[in-house]
Order: structure tokens, then C-alpha cells, then sequence
């Protein structure tokens, strides 16, 4: 019963998780935006503790219930061990602690999460690495489907799905994503949970709690035959049948072991001695424990479209090499984006503006930075604010949105098109939204012209000019960053 109600809360979290990770409307955010927020590091991130005491309670109650039912990297291994379970059966047997590699590595996570060292934090954080593997390589296949709804919507008439762009955000993340995967994949196909019980920060710190835990996987010696299908089905290898103990501190509260024993010689049982003469009712206890861990986790086809009006292909435009890069209004600065952000790109695929994508940058290495080769800032939408749950994008209103600067505008002579082609344009000051550009008077090499001037008092850095300059492949004029945003 305790492995039955596991796997319901396992396809309640995950179907959520990568709902909001694929960013399949923001309603969705709405309603099942908590299940981001009880992400461990993101709420530690965010100084959530609210979050984190609940989180530590239930270590201190139930075990790490946590990495079985609340973490997706977590359930997504317990996926692939089911799959290697399969193939090979009573396949485990009981390992003991590496405390040097587990505690070694929590260690340097800690200082690089004190020294801001992006590179190892966003790597290894559980969440940010399964939202890497949804965002870079499941989200292409669900963009392929929905823009085969719409063609099939289109052939009949009707338009209840509307086609999207598919385009790789970054290389970079692209192929660490499917690293990541490859690797957790092979290592919970072979080993279980070694991943969790031996790298992962949260895993390791969680195990401090889950040691003194109220309730825990209890031999009865009485009825135990040393069958030893306990151990050989505990994918944490924390079972050793031989001498009837189980290493609490990687013990994940799968209920494996529990479903395995034929002799109810395993009980999920608080530390109380339990009198050998009153029969014990599984079922209640079972129903009692799914409540706890169902209420803790409570709180807890086509590549890019072509415009070119059946004349000529419009060249695509490439983004320039900025200076400083520009990071989304409410991050403050880049240093506290730095300091704050996992890189699990909710913030990404949530961005209906195609504006946020991953950083290649070593030091703020998968972090979201703005770039406007796909679409611009529109003033109206605070939506990545709204969806961070590390705090590392602070919520923001629409109205404080239009006062946030956070970047400027400058203009490059040599590729502007008044120029190079002796047209006149003004594009960028007509879709300025905040009216920093007008059109001034220049002497070009045909004459008086009209150039754009950029007012930095009014610039916002939405990238409105960047994305509608009609230059190709470099706009005329682009947006640099702010390193700390200022209000006007």
C-alpha cells in the first residue's frame, strides 16, 4: 500500500513539474506553480523557510520521503531503476556509506554555493538538472506535436492550437541535458539510487534529518528467514538483511522492500516497541503514512519559420557580442542573478517572448540572459518574475516593469540601413514603447539624413529597436547590459 500511494504522488509530481518546466499555458502556473516552490534548493535560494521547516519536519517525521515523492530527478531515476528491475531482478545488495565522496562533495557544493561558482551549483542542483533535460530536449518534441495539431486544425478549418518556433536556446545546455540523462539513466539502470546517495547536495543534506526519523523501515527479527529479498530490492542499498539494519540516511521511503518481504518481518513503524501480541493492521498503517506524505508534499517538425512572402528568404538575425550581458528585470543585477539562480529554465520556457535563454558564459554557466534575435521584453509581462522560485528573479507589476532599466540602447552607424542601403527607415523609434529614440538629423555620404538617438534616461532595454531593426544579420542597434538595474 505505502509502494502503491509512493507512485500515485510520483505521476501527481512529475505530470506538474513538466507541465510547468514545458510551459504549456501559464494557467498551469497558477494552480501548480507550489510544486517549483518546495524544490529544495530554489526555496533555500529564495530564504523560503517556510518551505525548508517543512521540508526538514517531514525528514524528521517520515525519512526522506522528499526525494521519493517532492524531487523530479528523484522520481525520474526511480523510472529508469524500474526499467533496469525489468531486465534484471533482485539485483541489489547492501553497500556501505561512501562518507568521503558524499560528504566531500556536499562540502564544495556549500562553497561554491557561498562563493557564487555557477559552473558546479547549476550542474549538480536536482531540480535545475531535470528542468535542463525537460526544457532542451522534451520541449522540442512537444512543440513538434502541437504545431502537428495545428496543422491538422488548419486543414479542417479550425484554429484551437497555434504553431510555435522549435529552436535550440543554447548548445551549451542542449548537450549537457543530454549528458545528464545519459549518465543518471545508466547509473540508476545499474545502481539505483547511487546517484542521490552519493553526489546529490540535497540528497546528502536531507540524510542529516532522516537518521533520527520518527518513522523508518523496522526489521522484526522474529519473523525475518533471511530470505534476503529485502536487500537485494532496496534500490538505495541501504538494506543488510544479514544483520537486520537499514542505513536511515539513504533510505528514500520507496516501500520496495516492504511490497518484497513474503514474512511481514518489515514494518514502516514509528521507534515505539510494538507488542508482539497485538496484530498489526497494514493496511491502516499504510493509509496513515500515505496521508503524511500526501500532505507534506502538499505544502511542499518544424525548425524556424521563414517570412518571405514568397520572394526571398529573410536572412536570420545573429546576436551581438555584448558587452554586458542583460538579465531580466527583477534579478536586480547580474551579480545577485549569479548568486541566486539554479538554472532550472522554468523562466525560460515560461517566456512567451522568446527572450530568455541560457547563458553560455562559464561563470553564469545555463543561467537565463536576454537576447532579441526572436522577440523583445514587452512591458506588459512580468511572467519570468512570476514563475522564479529561487528568488533569484524577484516578482515585479507591470507598472514597476516600465521603470526598470535594465539595459540601453546603442546604435551602430555601419549597419544601419539609412546608411549602407540610402533608405529611410525609422523603425526603432516607431516601436519604442517608452519613446527613448528619435529620429535626428545626420549628415550621410548622399546628404541629410534621419538617424535614431538613443536617450539612456528613457531606455528601458526592452529590445523592442533590436528586434524590429531591419538590418540582417546584425541590427543597427542593440541593447547592452546594465550590470545593476537602476529605476527611473
Amino acid at each position: 500500500m505505502l509502494r502503491k500511494i509512493r507512485i500515485l504522488l510520483q505521476v501527481v509530481t512529475m505530470t506538474l513539474v513538466t507541465l510547468l518546466l514545458l510551459g504549456i499555458g501559464f494557467r498551469v502556473h497558477l494552480w501548480a506553480g507550489w510544486v517549483a516552490k518546495i524544490q529544495f534548493l530554489p526555496a533555500l535560494m529564495a530564504l523560503n523557510f517556510g518551505v525548508l521547516a517543512m521540508v526538514i519536519i517531514a525528514a524528521l517525521l517520515f525519512g526522506r520521503i522528499y526525494c521519493s515523492v517532492v524531487c523530479p530527478l528523484g522520481i525520474m531515476q526511480d523510472f529508469f531503476s524500474w526499467l533496469g528491475g525489468k531486465a534484471k531482478k533482485n539485483r541489489f545488495s547492501y553497500a556501505k556509506e561512501n562518507k568521503v565522496l558524499r560528504y566531500g562533495f556536499l562540502g564544495v557544493f556549500i562553497l561554491a554555493m557561498i562563493l557564487g561558482f555557477a559552473p558546479l551549483t547549476t550542474l549538480f542542483a536536482p531540480y535545475s538538472a531535470y528542468g535542463r533535460i525537460v526544457n532542451s530536449l522534451f520541449k522540442p518534441l512537444y512543440d513538434m506535436l502541437n504545431n502537428w495539431l495545428a496543422g491538422l486544425d488548419a486543414a479542417n478549418d479550425r484554429y484551437n492550437f497555434t504553431e510555435v518556433q522549435i529552436w535550440t536556446r543554447s548548445v551549451t545546455t542542449f548537450v549537457v541535458a543530454i549528458l545528464t540523462l545519459l549518465i543518471l539513466a545508466f547509473l540508476a539502470w545499474r545502481k539505483g539510487r547511487v546517484y542521490c546517495n552519493s553526489i546529490c547536495p540535497v540528497g546528502t543534506t536531507l540524510s542529516f534529518f532522516s537518521r533520527f526519523s520518527l518513522f523508518r523501515v523496522r526489521f522484526d527479527q522474529d519473523k525475518c528467514k533471511h530470505c534476503g529479498m529485502c536487500e537485494k530490492n532496496c534500490k538505495a542499498q541501504a538494506i543488510d538483511f544479514k544483520n537486520g539494519t537499514v542505513d536511515y540516511s539513504r533510505c528514500v521511503v520507496c516501500g520496495d522492500c516492504l511490497d518484497k518481504c513474503k514474512f511481514d518481518a518489515l514494518h514502516y513503524t514509528s521507534q515505539k516497541p510494538v507488542a508482539v501480541a497485538k496484530p498489526v493492521d497494514k493496511e491502516r498503517r499504510a493509509f496513515l503514512v500515505g496521508a503524511a506524505v500526501a500532505g507534506t508534499s502538499a505544502a511542499l517538425a518544424q525548425t524556424q519559420m521563414k517570412v518571405d512572402g514568397g520572394l526571398a528568404v529573410i536572412e536570420d538575425k545573429v546576436a551581438p557580442k555584448r558587452q554586458t550581458p542583460i538579465t531580466p528585470p527583477g534579478s536586480v543585477s547580474a551579480r545577485h542573478m549569479q548568486r541566486h539562480c539554479t538554472a532550472c529554465q522554468l523562466c525560460v520556457s515560461s517566456c512567451p517572448n522568446n527572450v530568455l535563454r541560457p547563458s553560455t558564459d562559464f561563470m553564469k554557466l545555463m543561467q537565463p540572459v536576454m537576447s532579441f534575435e526572436r522577440g523583445y521584453c514587452r512591458p506588459e509581462c512580468t511572467r519570468c518574475s512570476e514563475v522564479c522560485p529561487a528568488g533569484a528573479i524577484k516578482p515585479i507589476t507591470r507598472e514597476e516593469k516600465t521603470t526598470i532599466h535594465a539595459g540601453h540602447a546603442v546604435w551602430i552607424k555601419e549597419n544601419c540601413v539609412v546608411l549602407t542601403d540610402g533608405v529611410s527607415c525609422g523603425n526603432c523609434a516607431r516601436h519604442c514603447p517608452t519613446g527613448a529614440i528619435q529620429m535626428v538629423d545626420y549628415e550621410g555620404p548622399n546628404g541629410m539624413v534621419k538617424v535614431p538617438a538613443v536617450d539612456d534616461n528613457k531606455c528601458i532595454g526592452c529590445g523592442a529597436c533590436e528586434y524590429l531593426c531591419p538590418a540582417r544579420p546584425f541590427s543597427a542597434i542593440y541593447v547592452e547590459g546594465n550590470e545593476m538595474h537602476h529605476i527611473s
